[in-house]
Formats: C-alpha cells, structure tokens, sequence
C-alpha cells in the first residue's frame, strides 16, 4: 500500500470521506463514509499524522470527474444561437408577395418551434426579451413580434388559456405587423420622432396584416380579431376602427404588444426597466388578469436584470426561483468594482448574497456573452 499525506484540501466538513483514513503505520483511523464534523477534529487528524492510500485517493478521484460529466451533460442546452437565428427566419417566412395556404402552414409550425424553444429553458426565453444591448435594430420588428409571442405565451398559460386560443394569440403576435416589419426596423434606428407619413402607414397595418392573413387561408377567427383590434382601446382612443367593445384575445395582445416595446431599446430612446414598465401596466390596465399575469411572469428580478448584492457585487438574474425575490444569478463586477473574468453562480437565497435592489445596467454588460452568464459554452 502507498500511502499520500491526508489531503486537507479535498475534506470537506460535514461530508462523507471518500476514502479510508490511516495513520503512518497504515493503521484505520477513520473508514471512508464517516464525516469529519468540525474544523477542530480535522486540525487534531491532521496533527497526527493522517494519510489515504493512493489508489483510493485514485479511485475517488475519477468518480468525482465522472459525476461532473455527467452533470455537465444534463445541463440545459445553449440556445442563445437558436433565437438569435429567430428574427431572420422569421423574415424569410413573411416577406413574401405570394400568399399561399403553403405560407400559412409555414407560420403555424413557427408558432409550435417557438412553443418548443420556450419550454427547453423559459429563463433563457426572458433574458433574450430583457437584455436587447446587442439586437439589431434591422430586425427589430422581427424580434419585437416574436418577443411579444413569448409573453403572450407565458401570460396565456398563466391564465389557462387552453392550447388552441394560445396558439391563435400567437399567431397574431407573429402576424400582426406584417406590413410595416421593415419599417419598424428603420423607425427603431432613426433618431428622429415618428414622421407624419411613417404614423399613417402604422394606422393602417392592423387592416393590410388582416387582409393578406386571409390572402394566406387564414380563417382562426380568434387570430383575425386579435390582429385587427390589436391597437384598439375600451375608451375608444385606440385605431383603426375607434371600437370600445373589442374582444378579450386582441386586449391580450395589445398589452404584450405594448410591455415588450417599453422595454425595447431604440436609438432615440432607452428602454425601460422592467420595473416602471410593470407599474405603468398595473395602472393602465388597473390590476386586471392580463396585467398581473404578465407581472407574475417576469416577477421582482426577472432574468436578465442587473442587480446589486448586499456583498457590493453586480450580477446578472439567470433564473427564477419559488421566492421571487431570491433568483440565482450570475456575479460580473466584484465588490471592488472590478469586471470579473470568471463566472460566479451565487443564489441569493443566502443572506451573504442577498440582493440589495436592481442596478443600471454596467457599461460592460454588452460585451458579456450570455453563454459566459449562464457559464457555458458557445455550441448549441
């Protein structure tokens, strides 16, 4: 038998020893399993003379590099590539000038894609919406309509909408720009107000987006009532039509519609936190089902959210937990105010890494990959 000095670094107090524990004299002091409780008696072994035999030093080891493969294997996917690829598939699948049921088709099974992106990872789905540092302002009416998508997915479940009206409430979020996608795209880059011309063709989108749906062989009922009275208002002030009485299904709509261009960046303007967003929401729709289910879903510190912690760090919300004001997150700036190179997981459940309230968001934060937050690598 070999021996190798006891090494201190590898006991862990309070778990099981993962090898047998001898003296010099190769004498059992403590058998493999048994626990170390305190610092003291690990001292007291270790003055003695504690030694473990090298093969089972080996031995443990390879198990402790095999069960960290394991785990690694069972992680969730990086995902961030796939929806990054979102908005210019999607932009294949509705620039065309030739509607046909094959179009239609095409758009339902986007719709169930994009279903099946959300339920691999729905934190990854909500950072996607919240950190838009790095979007391309071409595509903005892309990404604005399948971020809109996601929420009116997430609120519908909320509410237990059943599968079929949810798809329908999606296919509007995916559809309901149609004619104005490119503009959105160079409104969203200009830094001037919205121009008299530009506002015409926006007051005029929610009929075009209903006219070629039906050009396409769209007849979902739920679906074409949604896309044109997305922009109507109860009071009336809303457009096209000036309708008061419009159906549950475009309410729904406009207000995820609305909550995710708030908190969408453009160049004339920053978006807004989550936070104001949320209470000009409760306001405006006075504590209704739609406004609180949407409230719910992205919670106190939604992921994505910069925070600050009691420690002086900075960190990145990566996901939700049961208690909405005790996410994980990932730390970016130490205590000092110095960016970190590494990735630090921390669950603020722990009162050493309490958050203290959000942030703004560091400068740095748009050279941070999101596959480094989540502590990853880049391949899908």
């Amino acid at each position: 038998m070999k021996l190798l000095r006891l090494p201190a670094s590898k006991v862990q107090i309070g778990i099981p020893l993962p090898w047998n524990v001898r003296d010099a004299s190769e004498r059992l002091l403590l058998s493999k399993g048994q626990i170390i409780e305190s610092q003291p008696q690990l001292d007291l072994l270790l003055e003695r003379g504690a030694f473990v035999d090298l093969e089972d030093a080996r031995t443990a080891e390879r198990l402790i590099v095999s069960q960290a493969s394991a785990s690694t294997s069972k992680r969730p996917p990086n995902l961030f590539g796939l929806w990054d690829d979102l908005p210019n598939q999607m932009r294949l699948l509705i620039d065309t000038h030739v509607p046909t049921t094959e179009v239609a088709e095409k758009i339902c099974d986007f719709v169930q894609a994009l279903i099946g992106l959300v339920d691999k990872d729905v934190d990854i789905a909500l950072y996607h919406a919240v950190r838009q540092e790095n979007a391309d302002l071409f595509f903005y009416g892309y990404s604005h309509s399948i971020h809109t998508a996601v929420l009116s997915l997430l609120m519908a479940r909320r509410l237990n909408w059943p599968e079929s009206r949810i798809a329908s409430l999606m296919g509007a979020a995916i559809t309901m720009n149609f004619s104005v996608l490119a503009l959105q795209g160079h409104m969203a880059k200009q830094n001037v107000p919205m121009r008299e011309s530009q506002r015409l063709l926006i007051r005029q989108h929610p009929r075009e987006a209903l006219e070629w749906l039906q050009k396409v062989g769209i007849t979902d009922a739920d679906w074409l009532s949604a896309v044109l009275e997305h922009h109507e208002r109860p009071d009336g002030s809303g457009y096209h039509q000036g309708l008061k009485d419009v159906t549950e299904i475009a309410v729904a709509l406009r207000v995820t519609d609305v909550f995710m261009a708030k908190i969408s960046p453009r160049t004339i303007r920053e978006p807004l936190s989550i936070r104001d967003a949320a209470k000009q929401l409760y306001s405006e729709d006075k504590g209704g089902p739609i406004s609180s289910a949407i409230i719910k879903e992205f919670g106190v510190y939604p992921p994505g959210e910069v925070v600050k912690l009691v420690s002086g760090e900075v960190a990145v919300v990566m996901r939700r937990t049961a208690n909405p004001k005790c996410p994980k997150v990932s730390c970016i700036i130490d205590a000092t105010g110095r960016p970190l190179t590494h990735n630090l997981q921390y669950d603020t459940a722990l009162p050493e890494h309490a958050i203290v309230g959000s942030t703004p968001p560091p400068a740095n934060i748009a050279r941070l990959p999101p596959e480094r937050i989540y502590g990853y690598a880049s391949a899908t």
